[in-house]
């Protein structure tokens, strides 16, 4: 299994990010038609090799793409990215995550018995069992691919006055300070960033808490 320094290094220069055990990317298009030809070309440059690996979400102003095997990102979903990237070059398109399409939201649920509450939401979200290694540690996901992960935070003790549900906005390691001095000047508090560079917890003006996440700090 290729560590998480090793991905980042390999999908950067590429224009990729690594993002909550994936790798991400976009290309920016005028209109819905031009992005339905970039994902047609991507799909032809990735082949059927990309099956179950390759993702794209095509929205009006950009194509975003995520590339993830169940094995975690491997060097075959390395060398994807890399003939995307180069097949998208020969058409004059970029590869780069310069939008907040670039980013997975999570929401953390803290729990004393994390068998005994994860079944619940597994049954009421409709969500499945993320598939291999993640940095999710056995939380949900959306099968369509559309909503937040969860994922269950272990406590050792209650905490009846704190907040027990908060969000985790995992981001290109690249665009973490700006994201965070984006949220202190919005009025927002640092409350630790202890375990930084893997993530630092913030607070709005009345205390609700979020943590800004990346890979870095986790192998």
């Amino acid at each position: 299994m290729m560590r998480r320094q090793e991905i980042s290094d390999a999908v950067s220069p590429l224009g990729w990010r690594l993002v909550l055990g994936a790798v991400y990317t976009e290309v920016l298009t005028p209109d819905l038609a031009a992005g339905a030809a970039v994902a047609a070309a991507v799909a032809g440059a990735a082949g059927p090799q990309a099956q179950g690996r390759l993702n794209l979400d095509i929205r009006a102003d950009r194509v975003v793409m995520r590339l993830r095997s169940a094995d975690g990102v491997t060097a075959h979903d390395i060398e994807l990215a890399r003939r995307i990237s180069e097949s998208l070059a020969e058409r004059g398109a970029v590869t780069a995550p310069g939008g907040v399409s670039v980013q997975a939201i999570e929401v953390a649920i803290d729990a004393i018995d994390i068998p005994a509450v994860r079944p619940f939401w597994k049954a009421v979200t409709g969500y499945v069992d993320e598939a291999g290694p993640s940095d999710l540690s056995g939380g949900l996901v959306d099968p369509a691919g559309r909503g937040p992960a969860l994922w269950f935070q272990q406590m050792d003790v209650p905490r009846p006055q704190r907040n027990r549900i908060h969000l985790d906005v995992d981001v290109p390691h690249d665009q973490a300070s700006a994201r965070i001095a984006a949220a202190l000047a919005a009025g927002g508090t640092l409350l630790s960033d202890k375990e930084a560079p893997a993530f630092w917890v913030l607070a709005d003006a009345e205390g609700n808490e979020v943590c800004v996440c990346t890979w870095q700090g986790r192998d």
